[in-house]
């Protein structure tokens, strides 16, 4: 089950990535939502990680 799991946040990664050069190069509208929604929650990721480590006192930057 946990490979399942994995596996179907490895394809939409994957599909996100795929989504976000698309739109760099001038894809629809629909891979210009969800390219915003991949880098958005890139973006939300590296913010909690950033948070994280800050409050652990483990910043590299």
């Amino acid at each position: 089950m946990t490979v399942f799991v994995l596996s179907c946040v490895a394809l939409l990664a994957a599909g996100g990535c795929v989504c976000v050069v698309w739109a760099a190069r001038g894809g629809p509208r629909w891979v210009r939502v969800v390219a915003r929604g991949t880098l958005l929650a890139g973006e939300l990721v590296g913010r909690s990680t950033r948070s994280r480590d800050s409050r652990d006192g483990d910043a590299d930057d």
